[in-house]
């Protein structure tokens, strides 16, 4: 086979010479890009499996970056390069936004405080309070300017708020019905409670352990779970939920509750369900 070699004009080479003159402008401009995927990966390490990174073209609901990077198999390996989001965090927001029309009008109480979601509350809304719980404390006081909070005793007054969140809290809560009716309590008339917890939607919950005259008696193989505060697999589990949460919810006093599916379907089958109790 002949090799034929077409002229090479100056108009070529001067638009070859322009190429290479925008190249590193461009690497520049992706430049912050590429910061934030390193970023990522390099705080999430441990969860990376090779075979299945990838981008997906999906926009974060919590900050709008036009898509997600893909660290891993399920949920917690799906990430937002921008605030680093995880798809619980960003499932949230956009059941959030299906469910409250204008946050900037709300009074917010969020039982964490700190993360993306965190960061996309104090953003949004008008008044925002936040807390975490410390064993070692009572619930008011203060620790690193974060107020203390047993949702089982909490300290704000009747009707305090229009909105409360929660992500991955409840699990860990040992009574979860006098938690939901204190989340109940606080809440004014028309408030609703949008949270996550590790859900079985074709299930009964399954009670794990319980507290009994001040000792933990373990009921199945004991579960604990990772927490920001306190570590890897420090948090014990009493309970995984079911899809009878809802009727635990109407027990507490909410008129409402529903298992919320939709964060499910817009993030192709790997979003967090969520739950939404109404006053």
């Amino acid at each position: 086979m002949q090799t034929v070699f077409l002229p090479y004009s100056k108009s070529d080479k001067k638009a070859k010479a322009s190429e290479n003159d925008n190249l590193p402008r461009l690497v520049h401009g992706m430049r912050p890009l590429l910061q934030r995927i390193r970023a990522i990966i390099s705080a999430y390490t441990r969860l990376i499996e090779p075979t299945h990174l990838r981008g997906l073209k999906i926009p974060c609901s919590l900050c709008e970056f036009p898509f997600l990077v893909v660290l891993a198999r399920g949920e917690m390996g799906i990430r937002c390069p921008r605030c680093r989001a995880s798809v619980v965090h960003m499932s949230m927001a956009h059941v959030l936004k299906t469910h409250c029309d204008s946050l900037s009008k709300f009074a917010v109480y969020e039982l964490s405080s700190r993360g993306p979601f965190v960061t996309y509350l104090r953003r949004s809304c008008m008044n925002l309070k936040v807390s975490e719980f410390w064993p070692d404390l009572s619930p008011g006081q203060w620790r690193n300017g974060i107020q203390c909070q047993n949702v089982e005793r909490l300290t704000y007054a009747d009707e305090s708020f229009d909105l409360c969140t929660s992500t991955e809290v409840f699990e860990h809560v040992v009574d979860d019905l006098i938690g939901f009716r204190e989340i109940r309590r606080v809440l004014r008339s028309g408030g609703v409670f949008i949270f996550s917890v590790p859900l079985r939607l074709d299930e009964r919950t399954l009670e794990r352990a319980a507290l009994i005259d001040g000792e933990i008696c373990y009921l199945e193989e004991p579960e604990y779970h990772d927490d920001l505060l306190r570590g890897a697999g420090k948090v014990l589990a009493y309970r995984t939920y079911g899809y009878d949460i809802t009727d635990k919810l109407l027990e507490a006093g909410f008129s409402k509750a529903i298992i919320d599916t939709s964060a499910t379907e817009y993030f192709n089958g790997l979003g967090r369900p969520l739950i939404v109790a109404t006053v």
